[in-house]
C-alpha cells in the first residue's frame, strides 16, 4: 500500500463515528497518523511511536498461538481515559484506533474492517 492509501485510511476512520479520536497506521517503522481536529493528543508524537512499536511486539506475540486458536482478528484495551483498538492490516503493519470511553468499540471496529477491506487485495 502507498502512503497516498494510508492517509486516507486514517481520514475515513476518522469520518467513521465521532467517538474516534485518533487513527494511525504503523507499517515497517512507518508513522501514518491524524487526530480528529480540535482535541489534544494524550501521548507525544514519540511517545506514540514507542507505544506503536510494542503494539507491533505484542501483536507478534499474538499470532504465534494462531495454529491453534486461529488468526487474530483485533485487540481492544480499555484504558482510564480511552479504548485503544488494534488491526492488522498488510503483511506486517497495524491500525491503531483511540476512541472516547463512551464509544460503542464493536460497532466501530466492523466500521474499520470494512474501511480497511476497501484497501486490501
Amino acid at each position: 500500500m502507498k502512503k497516498l492509501e494510508y492517509e486516507k485510511i486514517c481520514e475515513q476512520i476518522l469520518k467513521s463515528d465521532k467517538n474516534i479520536r485518533y487513527a494511525g497506521i504503523y507499517n515497517f517503522g512507518e508513522l501514518y497518523d491524524k487526530i480528529r481536529p480540535g482535541l489534544k493528543s494524550h501521548l507525544s508524537s514519540e511517545e506514540t511511536e514507542v507505544s506503536l512499536s510494542q503494539a507491533v511486539y505484542r501483536w507478534s506475540t499474538r499470532k504465534k498461538t494462531a495454529e491453534k486458536i486461529g488468526k487474530p482478528i483485533y485487540a481492544v484495551a480499555k484504558y482510564e481515559k480511552i479504548y485503544r483498538i488494534t488491526i492488522p492490516i498488510g503483511s506486517g503493519g497495524l491500525i491503531l484506533i483511540s476512541t472516547e470511553l463512551d464509544a460503542d468499540v464493536n460497532r466501530i471496529i466492523e466500521k474499520i474492517i470494512t474501511i480497511k477491506n476497501q484497501f486490501s487485495s
